[in-house]
């Protein structure tokens, strides 16, 4: 037994994964709904997850402050958030343009008596407004990454100005060793929660194959094989920003394949997030760099969804045999880009989205309903590419700091 544990304590991460992910298929389509008696061990994998975003993004980000100038820090702020909005941009256009080529929905009929409760979307005001929480217990409670990293970056900064001070250096100081002691024990566990995954990943897989089945996959497969294409393009575009920052590709996806496979079976930007925070750990990137980025990018970058967005809105003006105008096009452009953040972190932030943009379009709210059907089937590739896209956008920012640093005269 001790000699099975140490030979999968060594094994590689990305293939227990790969094994995981096989074996949850074949199991799921074996045991159909009974698979769900897996469900407690992918819960789990869910909440070792979430037990580490607090303190991973807390302590992270404090250090990271700590360890580079604020003028730096606003710099590369600046740079993440044009990207993020950017890249939201060229998602959408991505996915009008696969969309424009493969139609999907033609040729389909919809059920105008089916209706859908589409979640109340709180506004791009009331986001912004939760980046400063009005109470931090709140904050770390409910997981408000943007609450979160607010107090960080101020406590961060408050750190620093103890230590730059004369006459609080040394408590300054010592509060600094402590946070870093901090943020060493929290990677310490995130460590021996990383074995965890594989099993968790089968669980996931197993349960998701069981209740959806092949059924719901052949009847809309149409409309999930163009958002899937449309990913693709998006992910072919990321790999030609890093060459284009001369970023080496294998290495970036040798450790960015585990946070990207995770969130595919999770559906879970956040949940992934101690998992992406340690794929930016492991390329090397700057900790005050992506401290920031990847929570920031898991809240209000969601590229994937974005894609989802133009895909549906084309799939159910084609239904209704009315395809989208150039006009109609342009509104779902900045439409959705600006609801892609104006739903940060809100439960069925996917469908508050689409029902947002068919409601500026006129487009029929019962077609929301028939999407709802694919939700788990569409949302594992767009949460994988959300995860993707935040790693990629933190690299490509990373790089240009250390070019600047280094054509900066010495």
């Amino acid at each position: 037994m001790k000699k099975f544990w140490n030979g999968y304590i060594e094994a590689s991460l990305i293939v227990k994964i790969t094994i995981a992910l096989i074996l949850g298929v074949i199991v799921g389509l074996i045991f159909g709904k009974d698979a769900a008696v897996l469900a407690p061990f992918g819960d789990l994998l869910i909440r070792l997850l979430k037990f580490l975003i607090v303190p991973l993004v807390l302590f992270t980000l404090i250090v990271g402050v700590n360890q580079t100038r604020l003028g730096d820090l606003g710099r590369m702020g600046g740079k993440v958030f044009i990207y993020y909005l950017a890249t939201s941009a060229i998602a959408i256009i991505v996915g009008l343009a696969v969309s424009g080529f493969f139609d999907p929905g033609t040729g389909m009929t919809l059920d105008t008596e089916e209706e859908f409760n589409v979640p109340e979307n709180p506004g791009l005001a009331s986001v912004l407004l939760n980046i400063v929480p009005d109470n931090i217990i709140t904050a770390f409670s409910e997981l408000n990454l943007l609450g979160i990293i607010f107090t960080a970056i101020a406590f961060g900064i408050a750190i620093s100005a103890l230590r730059s001070s004369s006459e609080h250096a040394e408590l300054g100081e010592s509060v600094y060793k402590v946070v870093n002691g901090l943020n060493e024990a929290t990677l310490s566990i995130m460590k021996v929660i990383i074995q965890y995954v594989p099993i968790g990943v089968f669980a996931i897989v197993a349960e998701i194959v069981g209740n959806q089945g092949l059924s719901t996959l052949l009847e809309l497969g149409n409309m999930i094989a163009v958002l899937y294409v449309a990913l693709f393009v998006q992910l072919v575009f990321y790999i030609i920003l890093l060459i284009l920052t001369k970023t080496n590709i294998k290495q970036f996806f040798k450790h960015a394949r585990t946070p990207m496979i995770t969130a595919f079976v999770t559906q879970s930007s956040s949940g992934t997030l101690p998992l992406t925070l340690n794929a930016a750990r492991e390329l090397n990137l700057s900790r005050s760099l992506y401290g920031f980025s990847l929570p920031l990018g898991a809240t209000i970058n969601m590229d994937g969804a974005a894609i989802r967005i133009a895909v549906s809105a084309a799939f159910a003006a084609n239904i209704v045999g009315d395809p989208l105008s150039f006009t109609d096009m342009l509104q779902v452009v900045i439409v959705g880009t600006l609801a892609s953040v104006g739903t940060a972190g809100v439960p069925g932030a996917g469908i508050i989205m689409i029902a947002t943009v068919f409601a500026q379009l006129g487009l029929p709210m019962e077609a929301v309903g028939l999407l709802a059907a694919i939700d788990v089937l569409v949302g594992m590739g767009c949460t994988a590419l959300n995860v993707t896209g935040d790693l990629a956008g933190t690299t490509v920012v990373n790089k240009t700091e250390a070019n600047r640093a280094e054509n900066q005269p010495s």
